[in-house]
């Protein structure tokens, strides 16, 4: 009997565009995805630098972009959250404890919030009893740390919990955290068939 439901956000709720961020930093002349700015993005994704630090970061390898350019290129990812997405979290909300749990940074959540509009995102998140950003919590999935975290600050029991995510690194780490869990894929699954694939 599922209580519970931890979501993540990126590919769940709202679309994302990855050939959209490759195609922008391309034009910008980034050739390839250096080691160094994954672990940039790491940083930034748990709140360790700054946006200027991490923009700045990026224009190591990119000397002729300004700031302004490397932030849209980087929230050039952020693609559509249709409202029967919003809906449907909305209809769930009274009959389940909602959590939303997401290695994301401040600049795309200030996109979305910006994107979508205050009372939309507003709606959005007054469907959780919390919401969690991984920029805020110093903490990202699959780190089991992330997990926890949730279990503890609101005394969850994993086994009545059903964890939503797009990565299977993270669905496995719940899952071995003894999680009910749903690897949902972006393209095939749409979080609207929670119930008919039977998982609540």
């Amino acid at each position: 009997m599922i209580e519970a439901i931890i979501f993540d956000f990126g590919d769940v709720f709202i679309d994302l565009n990855k050939q959209a961020i490759d195609t922008e930093f391309r034009k910008l002349g980034l050739t390839a995805w250096h080691d160094d700015l994954d672990a940039l993005n790491k940083k930034y994704e748990i709140g360790k630098i700054d946006e200027l630090e991490f923009i700045q970061g990026f224009q190591k390898h990119l000397p002729n972009a300004d700031l302004a350019e490397i932030r849209a290129a980087w929230n050039s990812i952020l693609g559509d959250f249709p409202l029967y997405r919003l809906e449907f979290l909305q209809m769930i909300a009274s009959k389940y404890r909602l959590f939303l749990l997401s290695n994301t940074d401040n600049t795309h959540i200030e996109k979305f919030e910006h994107k979508e509009g205050q009372t939309f995102a507003r709606d959005f998140y007054s469907c959780f009893e919390k919401v969690y950003f991984s920029y805020e919590i110093g903490i990202r999935k699959p780190d089991e740390n992330a997990f926890k975290y949730v279990i503890n600050n609101h005394n969850l029991n994993p086994k009545k919990t059903l964890f939503v995510d797009d990565k299977k690194e993270n669905t496995d780490m719940a899952e071995k955290l003894g999680f009910q869990v749903w690897n949902l894929q972006p393209g095939i699954d749409d979080v609207v068939e929670l119930f008919d694939k039977k998982l609540i």
